[in-house]
């Protein structure tokens, strides 16, 4: 028995120019996106608790991450209706298992820095005996 297939065009490929899950990816790997995702692993935040955690995010790029991950559906934003206004951020389902994601590779990152470094003196010596 055959089993239909789609049309390429209409399957998500992230090799393909216009396929949507460039999008996807660039949000979640994005330098605050990943910060972003990480800390609300922990637990939910309010925004400057957020801002703490995250570290050197101005509250326009924090505001703007957040926004787009709430769009595409990783971060979950409670306003309480009280006085002063309460706003606490935490991950949706599909939000941890994207945290999870690059949790992993943020842990595989931290690991690799000693072979990064030396990769980089190795390679700054050859440009340099080479000029």
């Amino acid at each position: 028995m055959e089993v239909s297939e789609e049309p390429k065009s209409l399957l998500a490929d992230v090799d393909g120019t216009m396929c949507p899950s460039r999008v996807v990816l660039e949000h979640v790997t994005s330098r605050w996106g990943v910060l972003i995702l990480i800390a609300l692993r922990e637990r939910s935040y309010r925004f400057s608790e957020l801002r703490r955690r995250v570290g050197r995010v101005s509250e326009k790029m924090l505001t703007q991450t957040l926004q787009t991950l709430e769009r595409d559906g990783f971060v979950h934003r409670d306003a309480k209706p009280v006085i002063p206004p309460r706003v606490d951020y935490s991950l949706t389902a599909i939000g941890e298992e994207a945290a999870r994601q690059v949790w992993e590779l943020a842990r595989w990152s931290e690991r690799q820095v000693a072979a990064v470094e030396k990769a980089r003196v190795r390679y700054d010596t050859v440009r340099e005996a080479s000029q």
